[in-house]
């Protein structure tokens, strides 16, 4: 009984793998794979059966297996000979042109995170524990010539007490009802502060984050974190800014992890569509664009606490500015290659306040 369940969860592994692997490596690849296979216990198969069914939406087990190299076929540049486990199965079922391990990294969500280089010899491989790393500077779309109607309406939007202190001078967000921060309290010990808003209104409250990583999603099966389904616009009737946020709303879905890490933030985008960073760490000061394209299942360091540029160097940036704070736009970008210049324009977007 137990070997037919093996045969079926080895057919269903297999069945699960990416396309577009080339023709001449898919019988070198599968031997290295069933080299692997063959080293999992029945739990572990079915684990990650469970992992690549969920798409990486909510928690799942580590999947372990020795430290060791796969050998996949003859040596040729760029391909399968001498991967490591986790290179491989990062490649078989989730990017068919990845080539080298420097291109992944550990979610901080993999319990085997903080343990990686133990003395148990062992590494996870669950392909939904890594995240494929982003470059910030990639090329911007085209310039776009028409600009948002409210490109001009900027100046006194928002207003800063002090560095890190954004609130909305929306009289509906004085007051709020949707609130998912409760009591002062949950303020001590936070390492930063997350506001959601729609266009130009703030929904909800502020969260004081202090565990080392949160989730800000729409529906994760399991999990936990700030949902933002519960949160409804506050003093606002049916308009056309708040179709384009419904609109978008439905596609965050298991939305971005946002961690801190070493001397720096990093996001994590684990939904279908990309999102957009903005923050003053990520480009160059003197760079024409406002933010950087985050693909699904990349990761990016956000923010570099090293890097913090003073506010004369600082030239992009027009109206208010707060050197520790950074912007988070979901499926829409903006800037002067968009047709959204600022992110009030945007329909739903995250913004993290950064405590110094």
């Amino acid at each position: 009984m137990f070997g037919c369940r093996r045969s079926v969860l080895l057919r269903r592994l297999w069945s699960s793998r990416c396309t577009g692997v080339e023709d001449g490596d898919v019988a070198s690849l599968k031997l290295a794979a069933r080299s692997i296979f063959q080293r999992l216990r029945l739990e572990q198969l079915e684990r990650l059966c469970e992992s690549l069914n969920s798409g990486g939406a909510g928690d799942s087990a580590c999947v372990l297996v020795p430290r060791t190299e796969i050998r996949s076929g003859p040596t040729a540049p760029g391909g399968w000979a001498q991967l490591t486990p986790q290179l491989l199965l990062c490649r078989l079922f989730r990017w068919p042109d990845l080539r080298y391990q420097h291109e992944i990294k550990r979610l901080h969500c993999c319990p085997d995170f903080a343990k990686r280089d133990g003395d148990r010899g062992l590494v996870c491989v669950n392909p939904y524990h890594f995240s494929r790393l982003a470059e910030p500077e990639t090329p911007p779309p085209p310039p776009y010539t028409k600009c948002s109607r409210s490109c001009s309406q900027w100046t006194g939007l928002m207003d800063w007490s002090g560095p890190g202190d954004a609130w909305s001078k929306d009289p509906s967000n004085e007051q709020c009802s949707n609130c998912y921060e409760t009591s002062n309290s949950s303020m001590e010990g936070y390492w930063c502060r997350l506001a959601y808003w729609e266009h130009r209104t703030r929904v909800g409250c502020q969260l004081a984050v202090q565990e080392e990583a949160v989730s800000v999603f729409w529906d994760l099966p399991r999990g936990s974190g700030l949902c933002l389904s519960p949160l409804k616009p506050l003093g606002r009737g049916e308009r056309s800014g708040e179709s384009s946020s419904r609109r978008v709303r439905k596609r965050i879905g298991p939305g971005v992890v946002l961690s801190r890490e070493g001397g720096g933030v990093w996001l994590y985008n684990r939904s279908q569509v990309p999102v957009f960073v903005g923050s003053p760490t990520l480009l160059p000061p003197d760079s024409s664009r406002s933010a950087c394209k985050l693909l699904p299942g990349y990761s990016l360091k956000v923010f570099d606490y090293r890097r913090i540029p003073s506010r004369q160097a600082y030239v992009r940036e027009k109206g208010p500015w707060d050197p520790h704070c950074i912007r988070v736009s979901f499926a829409k970008g903006w800037g002067p290659t968009y047709s959204r210049r600022l992110i009030t324009s945007c329909p739903c977007w995250l913004e993290i306040l950064l405590n110094k």
